[in-house]
């Protein structure tokens, strides 16, 4: 049965898995909301690190919704579209909003735990004097965390994992390769980045965070033998 199946005339979006369908639109949403008013939403719904003033407890959440800007925004959505709505008719919506989250929340627990591994050296540095280290922690605590990044590379593995042998061909550069390459390959270049530091003002263990906890996820549904169950 094609995917792309235009019985119901009610236009692009009216193809779109209803879970999918959703979360692209509240991310669009947000967006202009951020646009309107980009203090109030970074400070209350982007992810500060715990100890920082602006953190709120829903932020672990709100975050995933917010994006960077409008190519942020298109490439995390424009994934969500083609790889989401596979796992989407294959789980439903309920599962695969479980799948979602639980990707996502893990991202942000894996890049918050690796920020406080961060602070931990700098606070014995700053300790002992040291204004760089002390410039350092002020910084991570006023710095924000935005997009669903965390949970698109939460999908992307989920997509692997059910599709290991399917074939993906890149954009940019054009070159063809099986999923399960495509995603080992990008979960090594996010390791190496995030380790080395290249790559700022990218949070490369919140990536690398969805990936594994899409791992764990789909691992421990094959092993309940639930993979191909649905929850509606």
């Amino acid at each position: 049965m094609s995917y792309y199946s235009y019985e119901n005339r009610g236009g692009f979006m009216s193809n779109v898995p209803t879970a999918v369908k959703n979360i692209i639109i509240i991310n669009v949403l947000v967006m202009i909301m951020t646009a309107l008013n980009e203090n109030f939403m970074y400070e209350k719904f982007a992810l500060f690190y715990p100890t920082s003033p602006f953190f709120h407890w829903w932020q672990p959440l709100t975050h995933m919704f917010m994006h960077g800007g409008f190519w942020h925004l298109l490439f995390n959505m424009y994934t969500l579209w083609i790889f989401g709505s596979v796992l989407e008719r294959v789980w439903g919506a309920k599962k695969f909003l479980v799948f979602y989250f639980v990707t996502g929340l893990g991202a942000a627990l894996i890049h918050t735990g690796v920020e406080w591994i961060q602070m931990q050296t700098w606070l014995t540095e700053a300790a002992q004097g040291s204004y760089a280290a002390q410039t350092s922690i002020h910084a991570l605590k006023m710095t924000p965390t935005v997009g669903a990044s965390g949970a698109i590379y939460g999908v992307l593995m989920g997509y692997a994992m059910l599709y290991p042998d399917s074939v993906l061909t890149l954009i940019f550069p054009p070159i063809s390769m099986k999923a399960k390459w495509f995603v080992l390959i990008f979960a090594a270049i996010e390791l190496f980045t995030g380790v080395t530091g290249t790559g700022g003002g990218i949070a490369h263990f919140a990536h690398l965070g969805g990936l594994i906890f899409g791992f764990i996820l789909i691992w421990y549904w094959k092993k309940k033998h639930t993979l191909y169950s649905r929850m509606d």
